[in-house]
């Protein structure tokens, strides 16, 4: 799927986020934020979790669901997202799988001499237990969710990666499925690979590139990029 085409050649570096880009596991996550709301009397339709991915500060996060009908404060929030953890912990954490082709880019770039980074709204705690150890391996540097003043869409996690990897903006790509991944990534002054993994195209326009599984983002990154 072709979209704003990035420069070739040049590039160095790629950031990846992790839910619905290395592993499977958004489908997961809803279901658990669905638990959670479900047991405080509140619902919120899968989309407009999904469209809201990684945007959990807890002044959006309230924003989002008392935009949708739901009553809920930041100390409110703060619970709930502390049961939706525990929730996807107990009921989910085992379901959640590697996509296909994810490995292979990893260990591609690895090869041609990029460095990588994963940088994820998760807690560390989650990262630990759904993330293959070999795979974390892959990663030169890695930014979870606790570990920003402001998680996405503000830039401090892609900055917060840029500096743990030491590498220019100008020469980095990151590789995003959700609109704040994207919105972070654009304010960090990145340019940015969306993959259709867990939303359609209409909602991703705001990335430089539009693909539509690993298989495609594969063939872009042989094809396109030169090792360094």
């Amino acid at each position: 799927m072709q979209g704003k085409r990035l420069e070739q050649k040049s590039m160095k570096a790629a950031l990846f986020d992790m839910d619905g880009v290395i592993i499977d596991s958004m489908p997961y996550h809803v279901k658990a934020w669905q638990k959670a709301l479900a047991e405080i009397g509140l619902s919120a339709p899968a989309e407009l979790i999904y469209l809201h991915e990684g945007a959990i500060e807890p002044e959006t996060a309230v924003q989002i669901f008392c935009d949708n009908g739901c009553k809920i404060d930041e100390k409110g929030f703060h619970k709930l997202f502390k049961r939706q953890r525990e929730i996807f912990s107990n009921h989910y954490q085992k379901e959640v799988k590697l996509y296909d082709g994810a490995e292979k880019i990893l260990s591609e770039l690895k090869n041609r001499g990029w460095k990588i980074a994963l940088v994820t709204s998760s807690h560390r705690e989650v990262l630990e237990k759904v993330l293959p150890i070999h795979v974390f391996n892959l990663m030169d540097y890695v930014v979870t969710g606790d570990e920003v003043k402001r998680r996405k869409p503000n830039p401090d996690p892609y900055l917060t990666g840029l500096a743990g990897l030491n590498v220019n903006p100008s020469q980095s790509v990151v590789v995003e499925n959700a609109p704040a991944g994207i919105r972070a990534a654009k304010a960090a002054g990145l340019k940015c690979i969306a993959l259709t993994t867990t939303l359609s195209p209409e909602y991703l326009k705001e990335a430089d590139e539009i693909l539509s599984d690993h298989n495609e983002l594969i063939t872009y990154f042989l094809k396109n990029h030169s090792s360094s």
